[in-house]
């Protein structure tokens, strides 16, 4: 089969490339589709080289610097994508990906991170963060996302199939897209050779500085623990207000190798995340590093860690997105950090290896390719049943 890979905006190597480099490994002639590459040179490894086909917003002078400020274009541009020559579409989704047009006799599957956030359930949090709130402003805002909530629902009746990267999302694609999706966790590369586990007196955040994560209230949280270390791996829009956040004891560290992070990560006490995610592949990774994690209950963590009620737990959850509620997290922690084991944790995480994932999604998009080749057989049969067998003549009636 001719693959074609089609995935929204590649500005880092985060969770949805890693999904990308395991298609690769799946398809491994596939060709690849992308609104928009400005993936930096060092992290391009999992592209082997690969020739990328992007859309006509790749060639604006300085995108790199303002491309979230034409999300209004993007679903045009994913449509400009031109993929009529291959057999099998797949999209790795969580903006515009899965937009892409296709041609009947196609087979388009798609993969699909989360719906468009910023224009469903994290719409508020958006337009407060870009102090669109208010003003004519904030009305064009709305209205804009209101375009994208109509084009967005649209799109995603496209696919042939859906798959997800949890339940948490399968919820979401059912409640505004009114989509059944397949959950196939997504691949965490836990098999990879780790600093040895040697916790030490810090805490843990790692992952990119968005709004959503709410790094900002762990720094606070730990400002009013002055006993209490906290360290912060990331880069990323949010960064200069985080970094404003440090104090003594809170120390924001930017961008680290991965190899820095992971020995950072092993010396941890505990990995902290505080914001709602879709899976929440950080947490898996320190989970594989035998690191317990503390974590709001909410989205895709709880489905990737055990909390306190089980016998074997690899981390605690906090009910309620407050500074209060962390700090009362980790002080729960420190009385009950004997239950914690880096084998629960390793154990835990050994169920999202990347083998699993190309398993799994290998095996979907067969069995969608097979039952969209016999609903084919089906409805060609209705609307053109076979030729009724040719009748006797009737006989002549005699004078």
């Amino acid at each position: 089969m001719r693959v074609a890979i089609v995935c929204d905006s590649m500005s880092a190597y985060g969770g949805a490339e890693r999904v990308i480099e395991q298609l690769f490994a799946i398809y491994p002639s596939a060709d690849l589709f992308t609104v928009l590459d400005i993936v930096p040179a060092n992290q391009r490894r999992f592209l082997e080289g690969r020739t990328i086909n992007t859309s006509f917003l790749q060639n604006l002078p300085g995108i790199s610097i303002y491309y979230r400020k034409l999300l209004h274009f993007w679903p045009l541009a994913v449509e400009q994508l031109d993929v009529t020559r291959y057999d099998l579409i797949i999209s790795s989704h969580h903006s515009v990906a899965y937009g892409v047009l296709t041609r009947p006799g196609q087979l388009h599957v798609s993969y699909v991170h989360s719906p468009m956030r910023y224009a469903w359930d994290l719409q508020h949090q958006y337009l407060c963060e870009a102090r669109l709130n208010y003003g004519i402003m904030g009305l064009m805002a709305r209205r804009t996302l209101h375009k994208a909530r109509i084009w967005d629902y649209s799109a995603a009746q496209r696919p042939d199939a859906l798959a997800t990267n949890s339940l948490f999302v399968a919820q979401r694609l059912w409640k505004t897209h009114r989509r059944h999706a397949e959950v196939i966790y997504p691949p965490v590369n836990v098999d990879r050779p780790r600093p040895p586990r040697h916790g030490g007196g810090y805490y843990l955040s790692l992952g990119r500085l968005v709004p959503y994560k709410r790094v900002d209230l762990l720094a606070r949280a730990f400002a009013k623990m002055p006993e209490r270390q906290l360290k912060i791996i990331g880069e990323g829009p949010d960064f200069r207000k985080i970094a404003a956040l440090a104090t003594p004891n809170v120390e924001v560290l930017g961008f680290r190798s991965d190899a820095a992070a992971a020995e950072l990560l092993a010396g941890a006490r505990a990995f902290l995340y505080a914001g709602i995610e879709d899976f929440g592949i950080s947490a898996v990774e320190a989970q594989a590093a035998g690191t317990p994690v503390i974590a709001f209950r909410d989205g895709g963590l709880t489905e990737t860690v055990i909390g306190l009620e089980s016998g074997q737990p690899t981390g605690l959850f906090f009910d309620e997105q407050s500074e209060s509620a962390i700090i009362d997290a980790v002080e729960r922690f420190e009385r009950h950090g004997a239950r914690f084991t880096s084998g629960a944790c390793i154990a835990n995480a050994a169920r999202f290896n990347e083998d699993r994932f190309r398993e799994q999604f290998a095996k979907f998009v067969e069995r969608v390719r097979l039952d969209c080749s016999a609903a084919d057989l089906v409805e060609r049969h209705l609307h053109h049943p076979p030729l009724a067998a040719p009748r006797a003549p009737a006989p002549v009636p005699r004078a």
